[in-house]
């Protein structure tokens, strides 16, 4: 819309100013005055089309205002109109044109007016004056059309590109989640199977050691065993594609922050300073907060190790009554030229909304990079 609004603002002011020029030329003869008029209007009706037809606009207000040049004023100069008719449809030959035919044409048109100018030239009928500017504002307005164009041009494939990167950055967000989700799946049934397995072992011994009868309380001990064996069981089934996808850390003992002194030794060896820090007494966490939080500081540490560039890194792990609070810190000045897909931090942040905890990442005042993540004991 208000494209609209500035073209025919711009069309109303090029009648305008051709009505007025034609009309007010006390050198033209009536006759001519009304050609003037004329010739003002079809250009500007002509002109209205220029985005649809750049060319044949052009080709029409060239040969227009050169008839009416040729039949008003001969070799006099022309009405300052015509200029801008025909500056106006060259630099729409060059914004909206497309391929080689709005230099084709414009090469032609000036080339021609160029040798009516030039025989007017040579026969003192002209001034040079009074010709070489307008050739030189005509190719100006078609060179500023071009570069109009491909400017906008430009703008939209980086447009284009911003969207088509916007889209794969949230399909890889969303594939990211997934294949966290999965991982802590599988996790989860490590922890819930052997907990589970636990409780029908000692369901078994419970019956063995028993004295006596006792039918309700054998039956009782026989329902937690099959009701056991059968909630592993389906487990199993259920997470059976994800297992078969990673088998070998299905089968791998699940890690917890009781081997944060081998991953720190670790991260040391690659050659990452690390300082590692235990604030209150270690105490048995539920094995899926444990597990979960041991990962966070993992990922933590290996995004400074593979981001934070030269820089020293600090773990603090805090045991409290209700919670294990974790923070993972460094002093890097980060590797300009990185590059990493934010997967780490989608990771983190799913295993800490599964228990309710709180997430906070983000760089540090002092420089470098801090994450301090909060893991609740009583949502486990």
């Amino acid at each position: 819309m208000r494209r609209i609004s500035l073209d025919a603002l711009l069309l109303v002011a090029l009648a305008g100013a051709g009505i007025a020029e034609a009309l007010g030329d006390d050198t033209l003869s009536p006759s001519d005055r009304v050609t003037g008029v004329v010739a003002t209007v079809v250009a500007v009706i002509v002109l209205a089309n220029r985005r649809r037809a750049p060319v044949a606009v052009f080709v029409a207000v060239a040969v227009l205002c050169g008839v009416w040049v040729t039949t008003a004023y001969g070799w006099a100069q022309g009405p300052f109109a015509g200029f801008l008719f025909l500056l106006v449809a060259a630099f729409s030959l060059g914004l909206h044109g497309r391929g080689r035919a709005p230099l084709v044409a414009f090469a032609a048109l000036m080339g021609l007016g160029m040798l009516r100018d030039g025989y007017g030239l040579a026969r003192g009928l002209e001034r040079a004056g009074d010709v070489v500017p307008s050739y030189i504002f005509f190719a100006t307005a078609f060179v500023a059309g071009i570069a109009l164009h491909r400017r906008e041009l430009l703008a939209t494939l980086l447009g284009e590109r911003a969207e088509r990167a916007e889209r794969e950055r949230e399909l890889r967000a969303r594939e990211a989640v997934a294949e966290e989700r999965g991982r802590i799946a599988r996790e989860l049934h490590d922890v819930i199977a052997h907990d589970v397995s636990v409780m029908v072992v000692q369901a078994q011994g419970a019956a063995r050691v028993l004295e006596g009868e006792q039918p309700q309380v054998r039956q009782a001990l026989a329902a937690i065993e099959a009701t056991g064996r059968e909630a592993v069981d389906e487990m199993r089934r259920l997470l059976g594609v994800l297992r078969r996808s990673d088998e070998e850390l299905a089968l791998a003992p699940q890690p917890s922050l009781g081997e944060l002194d081998a991953l720190v030794a670790g991260v040391r060896q690659a050659g990452l300073p690390v300082e590692l820090e235990v604030v209150g007494d270690p105490v048995a966490l539920p094995p899926g907060v444990d597990l979960s939080a041991y990962r966070i500081v993992q990922e933590a540490l290996t995004n400074a190790l593979k981001h934070a560039g030269p820089a020293r890194a600090r773990v603090v792990v805090r045991y409290e009554a209700e919670a294990v609070e974790l923070e993972v810190s460094d002093d890097g000045p980060g590797v300009l030229d990185a590059v990493g897909t934010g997967h780490g931090l989608v990771g983190m942040r799913e295993r800490v909304a599964l228990y309710g905890g709180d997430l906070e990442a983000g760089e540090r005042r002092e420089g470098g990079w801090a994450l301090r993540a909060r893991l609740p004991l009583g949502s486990a």
